[in-house]
């Protein structure tokens, strides 16, 4: 709820009036939220002397409430505008993300798969190095100082050949245009071979894989007709593992990532899942809902839940590592994501927890064939033949007019909080985005409708989870050295 008390014409009064704030009750206490991100718990009693502007002035509570912008007469805009606007510092930049879809065949047939994988045997729907080319030229037209290009599929490592030219050329126009570079590859790991691992790491080519738990929850979620992916996984985590710990001189060597796409499958195996990471050598865990996107969408009764499963699942998780803390450190991306916001001021890069959303301005997604979308999940519609977030071709359109269409303006307009009702009253807002895909999927309008949108309250409760957490010293004091400085 948001807060704003109007002026008031006796003066004693009026110097201690509250500032234009958001509150949100969270275990007995009122937490309060501002525009520049800061926040405080208050007791039921100290809530109600801080609406009628009775908190003595010498308390901790009105020193603390003063120094973080809640007492209107006391607010330092210089560090408070400096603070928002590091926090919201991606409004002054331009994309930095570049999706690049090497190919759209996969073999394997996951429950979820939302990037709507063909047969390996298909080759029409690869990216040929004439596209991949024009990608990446496409990419460094980008004003970013910093341009990270993604590797993605289908499985990306079966179009190896046109994979390895397009990254050798990608490191070429890094030297030509005085720009940083960075490298991702996302894979199932089917295809890698030392052969093909020594030339990514040479190039600096950071890995991502998926990791679903345990191999029964694995392979339930990941088939794998030919072996155990989950074998296939754990063989090559360990590898990159073992390289990451030796290093080289000559070039960095990533530490490997994985992602947990949470299933039906997975929602009795929260601890077991986390303990499978810990297991596997990996530091961070990304717990990441299932999106009704693409091929989910159509199978959704068999493997999708609620928003209320999916909270319950991430708390059980997230206690689980914070418990673990305690001899191994394991965290959690999301809330990571999530504390730099809170704790730092500072944009982590989340570009689908931004106001406005990433659409165009923070990423690209290139198709195989050189069509360009405002994201990866835009891309994954436009695959079942809806093009509502098409924005061009990378062949016929300029870097200018992509960011100027009319899908990337209204992918803006209907991603701004300011203009959502119940989210410009949130007190969670300074953190919070919308995804207008997943909108446009659920309730067919890139605005959505908020009050019975599950991703809203998805993302309620794994704010809840957190800010419930932070109140708690023991807790605040793992979650706050995640995003240290």
């Amino acid at each position: 709820m948001k807060l704003k008390l109007k002026n008031t014409k006796n003066k004693s009064k009026a110097k201690d009036l509250v500032s234009c704030a958001r509150w949100r009750k969270i275990s007995g206490k009122y937490l309060l939220i501002n525009d520049f991100g800061n926040f405080e718990y208050l007791k039921p009693t100290e809530f109600d002397k801080w609406l009628k502007s009775k908190l003595p002035e010498k308390s901790k509570v009105f020193t603390s409430l003063a120094e973080k912008g809640f007492i209107r007469n006391r607010m330092d805009f210089d560090n408070l505008s400096s603070k928002w606007r590091n926090a919201n510092s991606y409004l002054f930049g331009s994309a930095g993300l570049h999706i690049l879809v090497m190919t759209l065949r996969c073999n394997h047939s996951c429950v979820y798969c939302q990037s709507s994988a063909i047969d390996p045997s298909k080759k029409k729907t690869d990216m040929s190095y004439r596209t991949a080319k024009a990608s990446v030229d496409f990419a460094f037209k980008s004003p970013n100082p910093t341009i990270t290009i993604e590797f993605q599929g289908g499985e990306p490592l079966l179009n190896w050949d046109v994979l390895k030219k397009t990254v050798t050329y990608a490191k070429g126009m890094e030297k030509k245009t005085k720009k940083s570079l960075i490298l991702a590859l996302v894979s199932n790991f089917s295809l890698m071979t030392e052969k093909k691992a020594k030339f990514l790491m040479e190039n600096e080519v950071s890995i991502c894989t998926s990791l679903d738990g345990p191999k029964k929850i694995h392979n339930k979620n990941r088939t794998y007709l030919k072996e155990s992916s989950y074998d296939v996984t754990v063989k090559w985590l360990k590898y990159f593992n073992a390289k990451h710990d030796k290093q080289n001189k000559k070039y960095r060597i990533f530490k490997p990532s994985a992602l947990l796409t949470v299933s039906k499958n997975s929602l009795a195996y929260a601890e077991k899942i986390v303990n499978e990471y810990v297991a596997r050598g990996l530091e961070d865990i990304f717990i990441r809902p299932l999106a009704p996107i693409g091929y989910a969408k159509k199978y959704w009764n068999s493997i999708g839940y609620s928003a209320e499963n999916f909270i319950s699942f991430y708390r059980k998780s997230l206690k689980h590592i914070i418990k673990l803390n305690a001899k191994k450190v394991i965290r959690e991306k999301t809330a990571m994501m999530i504390l730099d916001k809170v704790l730092n001021a500072h944009d982590p890069g989340y570009l689908d927890m931004r106001c406005p959303c990433g659409a165009s301005i923070g990423q690209i997604a290139y198709n195989h064939n050189g069509d360009l979308y405002t994201c990866d999940e835009g891309r994954m519609i436009g695959w079942t033949g809806d093009d509502i977030f098409k924005t061009g071709n990378v062949f016929k359109d300029s870097y200018s007019s992509i960011i100027s269409s009319p899908v990337t303006k209204s992918c803006v307009l209907s991603s701004n909080l300011e203009q959502q009702p119940l989210c410009f009253r949130c007190a969670y807002k300074p953190y919070c985005g919308v995804c207008p895909v997943y909108n446009y999927e659920t309730q067919n309008s890139p605005w959505g409708n908020m009050p019975s949108n599950d991703r809203c309250k998805l993302f309620m409760g794994i704010f809840d989870t957190i800010f419930e957490l932070l109140d708690k010293p023991k807790e605040a004091a793992i979650l706050s050295k995640w995003v240290q400085k």
